[in-house]
Order: C-alpha cells, then sequence, then structure tokens
C-alpha cells in the first residue's frame, strides 16, 4: 500500500435502471443515502455535497 492510493477517493455507483419509454429515471433516496447522510456528486469538474437533514429534506451545497 501506498499513501497515495490509501488517501484517494473512492467511487461509488447506484444502479439505474432503465425506464420505460416516456419515462424519467427514477432514484431512491434511501438508496443514496444508505451509507450516511451526506454525499458527494462530481458534476463537470466540480464537487457538490448533497445531505439530508434531520427534518427528512435534501440540501444541495458547492
Amino acid at each position: 500500500m501506498n499513501a497515495a492510493t490509501d488517501s484517494a477517493p473512492t467511487l461509488a455507483t447506484v444502479p439505474v435502471a432503465a425506464p420505460p419509454p416516456g419515462q424519467l429515471p427514477l432514484i431512491v433516496s434511501a438508496e443514496l443515502f444508505r451509507q450516511g447522510t451526506t454525499l458527494r456528486i462530481a458534476h463537470s469538474g466540480q464537487i457538490y455535497q448533497l445531505r439530508l437533514t434531520r427534518e427528512n429534506r435534501l440540501i444541495l451545497t458547492k
């Protein structure tokens, strides 16, 4: 093991089934938050944080 690989972030994916024609994909939030109440989203070179609050609301921050 080396320090570079030990500290590198790991990427997790949530499988999304192909929706029926004419419908949008649906991701159940319980699948996203199965390991905690906060996750990171990489989009266009930026990292965002999605958090589930105690009031069961979602907050997305940069």
